[in-house]
């Protein structure tokens, strides 16, 4: 790709688009590709801007169906016009992740992504892009069994961690 840069994975049937307005959006956005790689699932990354670099957002959205993009995980602060915008470009699934920014802290990023009417945006917590990935692993999921088998996998395994810290405090509480 001439805009992002391609991470090719074997094996998954999912691709993702992952698109952040600024590079002080990339700590936070990384944990997103982090899911991406522990899932086996491609993707592409475009550091691009809704308001200074609006053809640069659009070639990479408009585009992306025939480089195999299935979803979009799209992270901005403050006016936080970036996922809307990629929704208004594509019939593909967006999922927002509004970041922590400016004096408000994250929440007119909040409100400006999960208000959008007519088009969509799946709106995670602020600064929640693992689970936004986690969300596009679900898209993904429905139609590719392995990654399906992944993905409960990945849940059964969270909740044995609770369960094990559980029979800990209980070890812990009759210690007292």
């Amino acid at each position: 790709s001439l805009l992002g840069f391609v991470f090719p994975k074997e094996g998954s049937l999912l691709k993702v688009g992952l698109i952040m307005g600024s590079d002080s959006d990339f700590p936070v956005m990384k944990k997103a590709v982090a899911i991406f790689k522990e899932f086996g699932v491609d993707y592409e990354v475009l550091l691009a801007s809704a308001h200074r670099t609006p053809a640069a957002v659009r070639e990479f959205v408009t585009t992306a169906e025939e480089r195999g993009i299935r979803a979009f995980v799209v992270g901005a602060g403050m006016a936080a016009h970036l996922p809307g915008v990629v929704a208004s470009y594509t019939t593909l699934p967006v999922i927002g992740v509004p970041l922590e920014s400016g004096s408000l802290q994250g929440m007119d990023a909040l409100l400006a992504i999960v208000n959008a009417v007519g088009i969509p945006v799946a709106t995670v917590a602020i600064n929640g892009a693992k689970n936004a990935a986690l969300l596009a692993v679900q898209i993904g999921a429905v139609s590719d069994a392995e990654l399906a088998k992944k993905y409960k996998a990945y849940r059964e395994n969270m909740a044995n961690e609770v369960m094990a810290k559980n029979q800990k405090l209980q070890e812990d509480v009759k210690a007292l």
